[in-house]
């Protein structure tokens, strides 16, 4: 398919070198120009792609060759971008870093996949020349990498600025598109995982707001926006576009909740909109506000901040006791690290023991540094309601929490983990009854079978309670039990029911 958009990607040399702050601020100011733009995150980051939601007015979606593998990768950029007037996307670490000593899925091979323009976010302190030095190398490094343009940070002032600038200009041959001052006041503020989160950043709009007046200052943002429409045209190849989105019902569609508050918000986009497009009708809920689960046929709980949020959560015990009462009657339940962590009996942070929901009998313990942060590798090895034995996961951990205690209870762990962290012992996947709980997060363009698996499960549910319903009425017995270990596709009669 061809794609002729404009299109951009901000990297760095390193991390911290001010992308963020950069990017969201000429998506605001582009924004406010009358663009219509899509924007992109490089990589398996929920936060920063929240923020640039926020500045852009468009969900972000995030883009990883290993999360996602090529052809999903690119099949969710064109269908984002091609009804947008352009693409920004904002990458990750340095521009060649990655997880494997060939960069294979660094920024700059997405970059390079996408045929879009780089433009580069220079943290300057403490250096003159010596940045365009880095910035040759760089353009050596890997010269099909189209470095178009450089934006300073962090400048000390007319003269610091004009060294680095003529340094660049004159040795790299890519224009300087301005310069940012050391800002002292921190606009977007950080915590232990990155930027606060706009959800609990109460001048979110306002920080949104500043970003644009000192980036509409300072940078050249009409010549950001011609350099991303020199993007050339491109046919992409790819041949499974999205297969899996066939709807598999016409009417019908079973309930999938999905807790979406200031505690659980961690949902790539896809992954929702998949469950949609497959035939599920989406019910978001609340662990802090409502007071109880709502009928739903299925629930997706992904990660967040339980831990900013333990008190409320807590406290809520209404909620907490209907969703465990759910688990109890074998509603199928996805979670992920901080649903995870919900599904545990306790939550201690900062010496404070808070109840949570009591599926899984396990206090979760906050620490100070990560317990597992990084991309993970998952061997299915177990039998369990959502995934066949033998496949392979790749998925994203994050999380300073961990089990300093186990137990042993009628529950298993069904990942072998080839790479990461995982739960305990080398495992993850923690099963019970149609609970699958894990810390790695999937990415539904990635793990082909997780949406239509969770939408069959749904489907079997559902027809358990229409059997209930029919049977206690009729007077005949009451069979429902689905085997937690089956994996099999809607049956046609099954599907009848919706057809």
């Amino acid at each position: 398919m061809i794609v002729d958009r404009p299109r951009v990607v901000f990297s760095a040399l390193r991390g911290n070198s001010g992308k963020t702050f950069l990017t969201v601020g000429v998506g605001a100011c582009l924004t406010l120009r009358g663009k219509a733009l899509s924007p992109f995150k490089k990589g398996p980051d929920y936060i920063d792609a929240a923020w640039l939601e926020m500045a852009t007015g468009h969900p972000c979606y995030n883009l990883d060759l290993f999360l996602m593998g090529r052809e999903g990768m690119l099949s969710s950029f064109i269908t984002r971008v091609q009804h947008a007037d352009g693409a920004l996307v904002e990458g990750n670490r340095g521009l060649f870093d990655g997880m494997d000593r060939e960069g294979n899925y660094s920024t700059a091979e997405l970059a390079k996949l996408l045929q879009a323009p780089v433009i580069m976010v220079v943290d300057c302190s403490m250096a003159t020349r010596t940045i365009a030095a880095t910035i040759l190398g760089c353009q050596l490094f890997d010269p099909k990498v189209a470095i178009k343009g450089v934006i300073l940070n962090r400048i000390g002032g007319p003269r610091h600025e004009a060294v680095i600038r003529t340094a660049i200009e004159d040795r790299c041959g890519v224009p300087v598109l301005g310069a940012l001052p050391r800002i002292q006041e921190k606009i977007f503020p950080e915590r232990h995982m990155g930027l606060v989160p706009p959800r609990e950043h109460p001048g979110a709009r306002r920080a949104i707001e500043e970003a644009a007046r000192i980036v509409d200052g300072h940078i050249d943002v009409d010549k950001v926006w011609e350099i991303a429409r020199d993007a050339p045209a491109v046919d992409f190849d790819v041949s499974d576009r999205q297969q899996e989105e066939r709807p598999i019902c016409s009417s019908g569609r079973p309930k999938i909740g999905f807790i979406r508050d200031s505690a659980f918000w961690f949902y790539y986009p896809d992954n929702l909109e998949v469950l949609e497009q497959l035939g599920a009708s989406l019910v978001a809920c609340s662990a802090l506000d409502d007071k109880e689960l709502p009928p739903v046929d299925a629930l997706y709980i992904g990660g967040g901040f339980p831990e900013s949020h333990a008190a409320a959560l807590a406290a809520n015990t209404d909620f907490r006791k209907s969703l465990r009462e759910a688990v109890e009657a074998g509603l199928p339940v996805y979670a992920e690290c901080g649903g995870l962590m919900y599904l545990g009996k306790e939550l201690l942070v900062e010496e404070k023991v808070f109840p949570m929901t009591g599926v899984f009998p396990f206090r979760f313990v906050l620490g100070k540094r990560p317990h597992g942060h990084g991309y993970t590798i998952l061997d299915v090895d177990a039998p369990n309601p959502y995934f066949p034995i033998g496949e392979t996961l790749h998925g994203h951990e994050f999380h300073y929490s961990h089990i300093p205690e186990w137990e042993e209870g009628p529950f298993t762990l069904v990942f072998k983990v080839k790479r990461g962290q995982g739960i305990h012992g080398g495992r993850d996947g923690l099963l019970y009854k149609n609970v699958l709980a894990t810390y790695s997060h999937v990415h539904a363009s990635g793990t082909k079978g997780w949406a239509k698996t969770l939408l069959e499960k749904a489907f079997c549910y559902e027809r358990n309670k229409l059997l209930e319903q029919a049977w206690s009425v009729s007077g005949a017995p009451v069979v429902t039990e689905i085997s937690r270990t089956s994996r099999h596709s809607v049956s046609p009669g099954l599907m009848g029911l919706y057809q």
